[in-house]
């Protein structure tokens, strides 16, 4: 797929979805906040409570770019850790590799960072790691390969160019921008991660 299509796609579901999921959606979302289609500006119908917690999961998904299978598993595992399912589903996919390389700031988008991942660019203490769903644990640090670094996307990133369209760098994260690294400090915690969802109604998706 082109990046083209790709990027026209990222547009339409944003736009079905209700929210910007890349910087250029924001701007075709300004011109035309409404659902594409014919339909798109028509009022929306009473949902029924299973289109509103399918929409929200979708939105969710979308967040992170996974597939219905990894999101299901996702949700399995958060139903085994301690405290609130829909907030530790949250926390465990903001540890992401890939999702931890787009807060950084070494991407512009989830879908760039998680090419940045598979193409080998990132290196987890030292060592490469090419799996976009690798879990980092507090305390280690991910680092843009030197050799990489050199590269032309990466030193954009390096100059700070994504942070116009980025949310301010969460406090679970110590980034060195300049040097293409960055920490994971801590555990985040729902609240302050960047995306958009009313979790429960996630939860209430998948327990139905």
């Amino acid at each position: 797929m082109s990046s083209v299509t790709r990027s026209r796609r990222q547009v339409r579901l944003s736009r079905a979805l209700g929210l910007a999921l890349t910087p250029k959606a924001v701007k075709h979302f300004e011109k035309r906040p409404y659902p594409p289609g014919e339909h798109g500006r028509a009022r929306r119908r009473t949902e029924s409570d299973y289109a509103v917690r399918l929409r929200e999961k979708q939105r969710l998904r979308a967040q992170y770019a996974l597939r219905e299978k990894q999101m299901a598993r996702a949700y399995e595992d958060a139903r085994k850790d301690a405290g609130l399912t829909g907030e530790a589903l949250v926390e465990n996919l903001e540890m992401r590799l890939d999702a931890l390389v787009l807060r950084s700031g070494f991407a512009r988008t989830i879908l760039q960072a998680r090419q940045a991942v598979g193409h080998r660019h990132i290196l987890v203490d030292g060592k490469i790691v090419d799996r976009p769903s690798f879990k980092v644990k507090p305390g280690q640090t991910i680092q843009v390969k030197p050799k990489s670094q050199a590269t032309t996307p990466f030193q954009v990133a390096a100059a700070g160019a994504h942070r116009d369209v980025l949310p301010a760098v969460p406090a679970y994260l110590d980034v060195q921008l300049e040097k293409l690294s960055a920490v994971l400090v801590r555990r985040p915690k729902r609240v302050e991660v960047p995306v958009t969802c009313e979790v429960q109604l996630v939860v209430e998706y998948y327990a139905r």
